[in-house]
């Protein structure tokens, strides 16, 4: 049960990109990268793992179910609405944790219950029903009012204090649409501690978006009025503009502890391979500018910032880059690199590689050494994200390309394997890339349309690495491939491949019950 901590400084980290980070269109992931991100986030440190929303698929319960059966440290949530049938199969997933939690919301505000169809009794009398349900199941239930910086506040007091005396042991008061400041956020939760009867007994938590650009913001400020616990992605990663950012809020409380004297158990050195990760699987490519984990965070190009840095490192640094786990060192290795010095580099990345593993990298690293004079840590970490993204066990693999391109027109002639039968195609385009993608849809007919095209270069110069996002939508269904390499149009073409290979796994799954494509899962 997550009693009410005694110790008033210690802010629970609840991390939620497995469930609401994963609502971003187009950054859904498999069963595998859910697993690995959620034992990455069990050894940092997070108190709780929202793993997922249990009765929205018989894939996010196998997910939910089988992070609760590996879990070592985290509480391990899984969220429902506010109905006996969302409850159950939410216990039924993570009643195999160590610690489970039963996440139960309704949404409180005035157009909420305008599309629930309660008036304020009845949504009362729900509240009271569904909470104790999950109390009976579990000992850890977590309630959160949807919209409820947009509920009337006599209101939210109203069925904060219901929930509680139903047998909530943690309220949560979410931020859904980032309309909060921080001033009113702080003022809210003062307000529900001084008001609630019970507020004491339970801990209060915040859940804000980021639509105004304040979520972190806003979280640090509950904190400060008495939340205890801080709802975040890693990343920032979230539908619309995100949630808060784990790494940032973590990071302020570190940084800031003459103003913020509160602390978290999450170990930060492992902030930068999880920013990685998320990044890798989700095809949400982290922004240069983006703080703690953007690229350029620990970069000067000021010639005053340079010469301060020089001079006294904390001049124009707050933190040091191996706060968060970046390595001191990015040493360039090349075609005469083996094994060892390969698996000590990944190690150092944060990544631990069986032999097998190890081998088929290899061959890859080896294959890129022989394309680049120098591969440093940014190439690897490309060559990772594309070996796990783009296997031999997809429906759908390139074989081979070529292209002609030029003022006199352009041409690709694609080969690739479909359920294991080698087929080609032949097309013209409008540019290089159109025709690539031309020629995968002649092999491949679909009716996906491509909603982004993204590519970026790994390292310097005109040898670099280039990673391609893609992001495909079709009939309401969005997904993401990425891929790396020198040649830009292969890796465009494979990063297309990638995204139609999510498709195919997304056109196997549906929801179990029809209401579930009406009904809002936000919060």
């Amino acid at each position: 049960m997550a009693d009410k901590t005694t110790d008033t400084s210690r802010v629970l980290i609840f991390d939620t990109t497995l469930r609401d980070g994963e609502q971003s269109p187009g950054a859904t992931m498999s069963h595998e990268e859910k697993l690995e991100i959620a034992a990455m986030l069990d050894e940092m440190g997070v108190d709780v793992i929202e793993a997922g929303f249990p009765i929205a698929s018989e894939g996010d319960f196998a997910a939910v179910s089988d992070i609760a059966k590996n879990s070592k440290n985290s509480i391990i949530c899984g969220l429902s609405r506010a109905n006996i049938k969302d409850i159950d199969r939410c216990w039924e997933a993570v009643k195999h944790a160590a610690k489970p939690r039963i996440h139960t919301f309704i949404g409180t505000s005035p157009s909420h219950r305008a599309i629930t169809n309660l008036d304020k009794d009845e949504m009362v009398e729900r509240i009271y029903q569904t909470v104790t349900h999950a109390r009976n199941l579990c000992e850890d239930v977590q309630w959160s009012a949807m919209d409820a910086i947009r509920t009337e506040r006599d209101y939210l007091c109203r069925v904060v204090e219901t929930a509680i005396k139903a047998g909530a042991t943690t309220i949560n008061i979410p931020d859904t649409v980032g309309y909060t400041t921080p001033n009113e956020s702080a003022e809210i939760i003062r307000e529900l501690l001084e008001k609630v009867p019970g507020a004491d007994q339970v801990i209060f938590a915040t859940h804000c978006h980021n639509d105004l650009g304040m979520a972190t913001a806003n979280s640090l400020a509950a904190v400060e009025a008495g939340a205890r616990q801080v709802e975040c992605t890693i990343n920032g990663l979230g539908e619309r503009a995100g949630n808060t950012a784990l790494e940032e809020v973590v990071m302020a409380l570190r940084v800031r502890q003459d103003l913020m004297p509160f602390n978290t158990r999450i170990d930060t050195t492992k902030i930068m391979n999880l920013s990685r990760k998320v990044a890798q699987v989700s095809g949400f490519a982290v922004q240069f500018n983006k703080a703690i984990v953007g690229k350029n965070a620990f970069l000067h190009e000021s010639g005053i910032h340079q010469d301060g840095v020089l001079k006294n490192v904390e001049t124009f640094e707050i933190m040091k880059p191996s706060d968060i786990g970046i390595t001191e060192t990015n040493i360039a290795m090349g075609k005469h690199s083996g094994r060892a010095a390969l698996r000590s580099k990944l190690k150092e990345l944060g990544y631990e590689l069986a032999d097998n593993q190890l081998q088929d990298v290899f061959v890859r690293f080896k294959a890129l050494a022989d394309r680049k004079k120098e591969v440093y840590d940014e190439d690897i970490m490309a060559l990772m994200s594309d070996s796990v993204v783009n296997t031999g066990e997809d429906v759908l693999q390139v074989k081979k390309l070529r292209v002609v391109c030029g003022s006199d027109g352009q041409e690709a002639a694609l080969t690739m394997s479909v359920k294991g039968e080698e087929k080609s195609a032949t097309c013209e385009g409008d540019g290089p890339v159109d025709a690539c993608f031309n020629a995968v849809k002649e092999i491949f007919p679909h009716a996906a349309r491509l909603k982004l095209y993204q590519v970026q270069a790994v390292t310097d110069g005109t040898d670099a690495q280039a990673t391609v996002v893609v992001r495909l939508e079709e009939d309401g269904r969005i997904v993401s491939g990425s891929a790396a390499d020198t040649d830009t149009i292969l890796a465009s073409v494979k990063a297309y491949v990638g995204a139609l290979n999510r498709l195919i796994v997304r056109r196997t799954k549906t929801a179990p019950d029809s209401d579930m494509k009406t009904v809002s899962f936000k919060q």
